[in-house]
């Protein structure tokens, strides 16, 4: 049995995935098991809209940087899809 928790921000996601590994274990791409071995993918929303970008190398470069995470993270997420489309990453700009 497995579950997903769809989330709204990084927030989120960080709020879930700190109580449901705790006693439990990591795993790829947004996934885990709690404490009591039930498999749990925590997932937000912005993955969705990235992973449906109009610009198939946005899309990929999105997929390929959720295939490297444990723990989603959004800003890494929009990196990476930045950088595909030639965008410069917000994070490296002064």
């Amino acid at each position: 049995m497995s579950f997903a928790v769809r989330c709204k921000d990084q927030d989120e996601v960080d709020y879930y995935w700190e109580r449901l590994t705790d006693g439990g274990e990591e795993s790829q791409c947004g996934w885990l098991k709690d404490r009591f071995g039930l498999s749990w993918q925590i997932v937000p929303d912005r993955l969705y809209e990235l992973l449906s970008d109009p610009d198939p190398a946005r899309a990929t470069a999105a997929a390929k940087a959720m295939l490297g995470m444990r723990k989603i993270v959004i800003a890494d997420l929009e990196g990476a899809a930045a950088a595909a489309a030639g965008i410069p990453d917000s994070h490296t700009l002064t």
